[in-house]
């Protein structure tokens, strides 16, 4: 016997040798003597349905090529996906697409040619496309993103115009300081924090910030429709997602009031708990708590996918004129009020407002203010926020801290809109 294989060690080096030649052998058979990974399958399909654009998104095992081409009469999208494998997520493409979606008649995919699938993406109508690619983040892999927007977008502002007359507005009549009516009509942006592929923070119990948010955000709409001299508008109206920047659009084309952004808290530490409100900071964060918050609301971009070609003025441009620090001065006022309402009904993490560079608080021009209900981290607190009864609660508290907000600050006179 030679002397490298009388040696037990030198045994054993063979034996492993030859065990994973034979590992790979059989897994070359398995797969038509090609690698595993030379083929990327689709793990998923999301369709998100929403007002100003629906969004597909495929999740993929690994990067991809892809190319796309708009085509008319009829209207459709055509993605071409190289080195896609063909399989039943695909195959179940044309049952993710509802009746009501206000963009896509139908979606079907099938073999192209050798090493090719493609996507057909039947249209309502003319759409521009945004297609992009997303890496790893989170809990999702790769992802293809087809965002399809309408060829004329809507003008939220114009949308509001069409609706119904609101009743005359009664005449100002003298009442107690600090609690005039509001003089003129005004028109308030709800922001429900995160939705469709981005969840928000995940409570122990399995409750998403998204739905939490929106559930709050609609009862809050209610009770500020109901008032005479004040209108609401949500940035979003149902389980999709809007990026940051849009959110903080649409609030200066409607010429809003308030933006009022709506979250539910979350930390490393299941203890943490209380009601905060935060309002935007351009010279740094005031706490390290407050900071990381911040950091973790942005990244919400990230989590829902943003085509970052697209550049955003607003978020990109320095605010420091005098315009935004007026705006800051009302933003604290408003976030002092409605904090003040928060303490009837939660404990507060915090005795006053907290600043940080929150991105969806940006409006230079917009007293805005970031509320976070409670912590969905804490398990009492997780089971407090989806007790429809706190959420009338709280809706009702931000509620008062708007009005006792616009008592104390009356709006400035602008073009009446009705």
């Amino acid at each position: 016997m030679p002397d490298e294989l009388a040696n037990p060690r030198s045994r054993r080096d063979i034996l492993r040798l030859a065990a994973g030649s034979l590992t790979l052998l059989v897994s070359r058979a398995a797969f038509g003597g090609v690698g595993v990974s030379s083929e990327t399958s689709v793990l998923a399909v999301r369709v998100w349905p929403a007002p100003d654009y629906t969004r597909i998104t495929l999740e993929h095992t690994q990067p991809l090529r892809f190319s796309y081409q708009s085509v008319k009469d009829p209207a459709r999208l055509v993605v071409d996906l190289e080195g896609m494998e063909f399989n039943s997520v695909l195959a179940s493409l044309p049952g993710k697409i509802s009746e009501t979606d206000p963009y896509i008649k139908l979606l079907r995919a099938g073999r192209n040619k050798p090493g090719v699938v493609r996507l057909v993406i039947e249209l309502k109508g003319e759409v521009k496309p945004q297609v992009f690619t997303l890496k790893p983040v989170g809990e999702y892999g790769y992802r293809l993103v087809l965002d399809l927007y309408p060829a004329e977008p809507a003008d939220p502002l114009m949308a509001l115009l069409e609706k119904p007359a609101r009743p005359a507005l009664p005449e100002p009549r003298a009442t107690e300081p600090g609690h005039e009516e509001i003089a003129r009509l005004v028109t308030i942006v709800l922001d429900p924090g995160h939705g469709g592929e981005d969840p928000g923070a995940i409570g122990r119990g399995g409750s998403r910030e998204k739905n939490v948010t929106l559930s709050i955000v609609h009862r809050l709409k209610k009770l500020i429709d109901a008032e005479k001299n004040m209108r609401s508008v949500l940035t979003r109206d149902g389980d999709y997602f809007i990026p940051l920047s849009q959110r903080v659009q649409k609030a200066r084309r409607l010429q809003a009031d308030l933006f009022v952004s709506v979250h539910a808290d979350a930390f490393v530490k299941p203890t943490a708990k209380g009601s905060s409100v935060f309002v935007l900071s351009e010279h740094g964060a005031s706490s390290s708590a407050a900071r990381w918050m911040a950091q973790r609301e942005n990244a919400a971009d990230l989590i829902g996918g943003v085509n970052l070609d697209v550049k955003d003025p607003y978020l990109a441009r320095t605010l420091l004129d005098l315009s935004q620090t007026a705006t800051n001065n009302d933003s604290l006022k408003l976030g002092k009020a409605v904090l003040g309402e928060l303490g009837g009904i939660n404990s507060l993490h915090k005795g006053q407002v907290e600043q940080a560079g929150f991105a969806v608080l940006k409006a230079p021009d917009i007293p805005s203010i970031l509320v976070e209900t409670a912590f969905i981290s804490n398990p009492e607190e997780e089971q407090r926020l989806n007790d429809e009864s706190y959420q009338d609660r709280m809706a009702e508290a931000i509620l008062r801290g708007i009005k006792r907000y616009f008592a104390r600050n009356p709006p400035l006179a602008k073009s009446r809109l009705t």
